[in-house]
């Protein structure tokens, strides 16, 4: 009994002998071997390894993965212009060199991401400081995210990171400043509002004196034409006296006086005050005398 529980030991310390001696590099990972405390191998390739059992030889696993800082809270800076702006990013990197990963951050992650966040700011502030609002919201964003990745994968190289991609998620005014652009915004439409009224009221005024001219010159040519037709007329009118004198002109005096009776008493109420023998009163007196009176007792 005793022979077989030593045995069952022994198997058990040989198991756990063995176990830790052998390790999984996964293909997500690197694998560092550190051999009494000094670097020994780094194993990039995934697959089953040997090692020496601890404390002789240990293994750092390192993530080799695609990793992403995206900051939870939108950092302050100042433009070109003085003016504060609120700036939220985020930053895709992986390790492409765990040893100097390593030196650099003993294998702490958390310590990587602080220092990276450091390098994006101070990267972020010398570019926005050399722009204006309008650049940096719209004009030039595109140029500020490629000078910005440029320089982030310089630094990080050092430290064995590679930048795949730092974006600008969103670019914002602080509220002081929101409030003077909608100001701005708001005064920018009062004057366009304004130049398209002092527009139209032009245009209406152009419109209106075009139709005055219009109408003066409608009343002119039909006044004209009236004139042409009335003068037509007494013309046409002159000639045919002219032609009833030219062939009786005892009967046109006769009929212009009846004509000049017809006018004189139109109206019951209308008085003439007029000398009874005067010549008016012609052929009131004797209709028939005169020269032609034939003829126009005749008529």
């Amino acid at each position: 009994m005793n022979r077989l529980m030593s045995v069952g030991i022994v198997l058990i310390i040989a198991f756990l002998v063995f176990t830790s001696t052998v390790f999984v590099v996964h293909q997500r990972q690197f694998a560092i071997v550190f051999a009494l405390g000094e670097m020994k191998t780094i194993i990039s390739k995934p697959g089953l390894y040997f090692k020496l059992p601890p404390p002789f030889q240990n293994v750092v696993f390192l993530d080799k993965r695609l990793l992403t800082i995206d900051s939870t809270e939108a950092d302050r800076f100042i433009t070109a212009e003085k003016k504060n702006i609120l700036v939220d990013s985020f930053v895709k990197w992986r390790i492409v060199d765990p040893k100097l990963y390593y030196i650099s951050f003993n294998g702490d992650e958390q310590r990587a991401r602080d220092r990276l966040n450091q390098i994006v700011k101070a990267a972020l502030n010398d570019e926005i400081t050399k722009r204006t609002v309008r650049d940096v919201i719209s004009g030039e964003r595109s140029k500020v995210m490629d000078a910005l990745r440029n320089r982030v994968a310089a630094e990080a190289k050092q430290i064995g990171v590679e930048i795949v991609d730092v974006r600008l998620k969103r670019v914002d005014y602080v509220e002081q400043i929101n409030n003077s652009v909608y100001d701005r915004m708001r005064a920018e439409r009062a004057r366009v509002a304004n130049e398209l009224r002092s527009t139209g009221f032009a245009e209406s005024e152009k419109i209106r004196a075009d139709a005055d001219k219009q109408s003066v010159v409608i009343i002119a040519e039909a006044y004209r034409d009236a004139e042409k037709t009335r003068g037509k007329g007494d013309a046409d009118a002159s000639r045919i006296y002219a032609q009833a004198f030219g062939q009786n002109p005892e009967f046109y005096k006769f009929f212009r006086s009846l004509e000049a009776y017809r006018a004189s008493f139109k109206n019951k109420g209308d008085v003439l005050v007029v000398d009874p023998s005067s010549e008016f009163f012609r052929y009131f007196k004797a209709p028939g005398q005169g020269k032609g009176s034939g003829e126009v007792r005749a008529n």
